[in-house]
């Protein structure tokens, strides 16, 4: 009777527009594919719309834009990543617009920086602010693209790096600024902050940041099975990881070997690479949870981990000419373009939900930020590729 009160409860909750996406999503994806192009232009207008309708309204990136309340406030973890896809965008397109957005969200991160050169998690009006590893590392992606792309915001990545690096535990496992906003506990995957370090390390090398980030991706790859799946790697279900966590970590690893060209660390990403390829199936469908036998456990899938993988699997079919990478990377990729709306409500427009259907365990009923990101970076790869280049 419980669960029965707390279905009807969530029906009523429910706005028609979140319906309509219900019923689109209750039949299937469409079968036209709106194509890489057309797809990333969109993605790019619906982060610039997220940037100017977040509810603080500071340079900042929505969170997301929910079909049950709207627009979110700015979330500065995922902004800090978007930074490096904008700037990839106006370069490789020759337009302003994108690059000035970032620069207004690297401008914001100087303002909100913690002392200590730590970054908040959650929502930036959330509480309680403190600094936390795994967002610091994602905003340190974003300023180091800056200190690149402007000349500037050095100091800020600096003291970012610093706090990373500084309060790295011996064994290689961050655990002094853990999230308040996450199941406590180490995290393999924060293999994507150590891609940060790896970052500051090429704009300044000498001061430790790239082996303190491959004393971390060491400390994770040994929470790995023989078999690729990987323990404690999930934000609250550790028996059995969202694509999206398994994502981060496997672009972590591949990071790793891109900048120490140690094959420790590309034989570890291949484990994971080949475990997700048994799970897609022909039409790119990725379950979004799966356990440690590589079995999902979920029938929805996790739209944002199937575009991180995708891009992880490019980035090696570069590396090992391996054709079954960049096959599943393209029917992923494909599947993903077709969930996108690329006509009719702004808001939705160019948005990529959390899961599909839309009513699914991961981001239920909301466009996410990260998700229109990797879905660029991961289309983008996939043109170069096409088109016989190395990549962005």
């Amino acid at each position: 009777m419980r669960d029965l009160l707390r279905r009807l409860r969530a029906e009523w909750q429910l706005t028609a527009t979140a319906r309509e996406e219900r019923r689109r999503d209750a039949r299937g994806l469409p079968t036209t594919d709106p194509g890489i192009e057309r797809f990333v232009d969109e993605g790019i207008e619906w982060l610039g719309r997220a940037q100017d309708n977040a509810r603080t309204r500071d340079g900042g990136v929505s969170r997301d834009y929910s079909l049950l309340r709207g627009w979110n406030s700015s979330y500065p973890e995922t902004t800090g990543y978007i930074v490096p896809t904008l700037l990839d965008y106006a370069r490789l397109r020759g337009v302003d617009e994108p690059r000035q957005r970032a620069r207004r969200m690297l401008d914001w991160f100087v303002r909100i920086q913690l002392p200590g050169g730590g970054f908040q998690g959650g929502l930036v009006d959330a509480t309680p602010v403190v600094p936390v590893t795994f967002n610091t590392g994602q905003i340190l992606l974003g300023l180091v693209a800056g200190v690149v792309a402007f000349d500037a915001y050095r100091d800020a990545a600096i003291d970012a790096a610093d706090f990373l690096a500084h309060s790295l535990d011996p064994d290689g496992c961050w655990r002094r600024h853990p999230t308040p906003f996450a199941r406590p506990g180490e995290k393999a995957y924060e293999t994507h902050v150590s891609w940060g370090l790896l970052e500051a390390d090429r704009v300044f090398p000498d001061r430790g940041y790239g082996e303190a980030a491959l004393r971390q991706v060491r400390w994770a790859i040994t929470h790995q099975q023989p078999n690729g799946w990987v323990a404690r790697c999930c934000l609250n279900d550790p028996r059995h990881p969202l694509t999206h966590t398994l994502g981060y970590f496997l672009r972590g690893v591949v990071e790793a070997f891109r900048w120490s060209e140690d094959e420790v660390f590309l034989a570890a990403a291949r484990r994971t690479a080949d475990g997700l390829l048994g799970c897609i199936d022909d039409e790119g469908r990725l379950p979004g949870r799966l356990d440690r036998n590589w079995r999902a456990v979920v029938d929805w899938v996790c739209l944002t981990g199937s575009v991180q993988i995708a891009h992880s699997w490019l980035l090696l079919y570069r590396y090992t000419a391996d054709t079954a990478y960049r096959d599943a990377a393209y029917r992923a990729n494909r599947y993903v373009r077709r969930s996108m709306h690329v006509d009719g409500d702004p808001a939705r427009r160019g948005g990529i939900k959390g899961a599909f259907p839309v009513d699914g365990g991961y981001g239920g009923y909301e466009f996410l930020n990260w998700a229109v990101k990797f879905a660029i970076d991961a289309n983008l790869l996939e043109q170069a590729i096409r088109d016989g280049a190395g990549g962005v």
